[in-house]
């Protein structure tokens, strides 16, 4: 009698996880060290490092040779010294073998590279950027700024992506990224709630998960109708093979909506990665009802009420059921809804002049 074995075929199994993100991000996307590069490169090494825990040195090795072109990249390209010294310092917190982050640090601080900055964002990040390696002076005139901009939380019951991306982010460097109290005034924290409603309302997934995960890093708790959302955004993250990537892809919906499931406690970045190019594409945006229900407002001019329970049931007859079923959710999400709505609905006051 004659024993036969039979062998299983061979399956590709494809590479996942941290390491092989790593590897696609730094090999698998764009040339190493051109703009888009380094952006989502910083974006990636930034999370890694919000995240805390051990990384592996395979996860480390494709930014080796990067790491030690630094020093002659920055000093050719100063104009990008915020993403030089952010992939730096994080490759070094994350285990890079190598300490020339203080010396890079203290050349951005002596050849006073912030000072080019018109933005108080992008000097606030400068700020944490240099104090990581002990250089910089106490910002306190800058940082009342930035809780000034904050505060001011009708700015951000009105569309606006900029501000409210700005507003993510300077919680992100007042908190280090969680690792410290913000601060956060109740206005401020009302400002999140506008900005985050509005994000819902046009089902903008990225936008809101930076959100939520400014709500977190200050203390607060964010809706679960809102972290629904970008949970399942995620999921709907896929990457596929391309001939190059484009200039702008799903890329940082992917990478803030996994960031904000992990903060959650939620198991991330755990997907499988194609060999060769990829590209990443993610859930669609701007498919809520924010667009329709501001065209409505205008439509009806000066008999816009501030009110939303007066205003209610008129708006919501223009929209579709799926479009209701958003606003229903976004009614229930937070109790900051009705105050939002004075704000949105950019109602004249009573005695208030009109224009000219």
């Amino acid at each position: 009698m004659t024993n036969i074995i039979r062998l299983k075929p061979h399956m590709h199994s494809e590479p996942r996880g941290v390491t092989a993100l790593s590897a696609m991000f730094a090999t698998q996307r764009r040339a190493q060290g051109d703009v888009f590069w380094l952006k989502e490169n910083a974006e990636w090494l930034g999370i890694l490092a919000s995240m805390g825990g051990e990384i592996s040195h395979e996860a480390l090795a494709p930014y080796e040779g990067f790491y030690r072109s630094i020093p002659t990249q920055l000093e050719f390209f100063p104009q990008y010294y915020r993403f030089f010294l952010s992939l730096c310092l994080d490759l070094e917190d994350l285990g890079m073998k190598g300490d020339q982050g203080e010396a890079l640090c203290r050349w951005v601080a002596q050849e006073g590279l912030p000072e080019a900055e018109l933005s108080d964002l992008q000097r606030a990040e400068a700020a944490r950027l240099l104090v990581r390696r002990g250089f910089g002076a106490a910002q306190t005139v800058l940082t009342d700024r930035l809780h000034r901009f904050m505060a001011r939380a009708q700015t951000f019951a009105l569309p606006n992506k900029k501000a409210a991306y700005e507003l993510a982010h300077i919680v992100f460097y007042l908190s280090d990224y969680g690792r410290r109290d913000p601060g956060l005034s109740d206005a401020a924290l009302t400002s999140l709630h506008y900005a985050g409603l509005l994000a819902y309302l046009d089902q903008n997934s990225d936008l809101l998960a930076e959100i939520c995960a400014a709500l977190r890093f200050a203390g607060a708790s964010p809706s679960p109708i809102w972290e629904r959302l970008v949970q399942d955004a995620h999921a709907a993250c896929q990457f596929t093979g391309a001939a190059s990537a484009p200039a702008s892809d799903g890329y940082h919906g992917y990478l803030v909506t996994g960031w904000l499931g992990h903060i959650a406690g939620n198991r991330t970045f755990a997907d499988a990665v194609p060999v060769g190019q990829v590209t990443i594409s993610g859930a669609v945006e701007g498919q809520g009802p924010l667009r329709r229900l501001s065209e409505s407002l205008f439509g009806l001019g000066a008999d816009r009420s501030a009110d939303w329970s007066k205003m209610r049931e008129n708006l919501l007859f223009d929209l579709s059921k799926d479009e209701q079923t958003i606003i229903e959710a976004a009614e229930q999400s937070t109790p900051c809804f009705d105050t939002f709505f004075q704000g949105f609905s950019r109602a004249r006051r009573v005695g208030a002049p009109p224009f000219e």
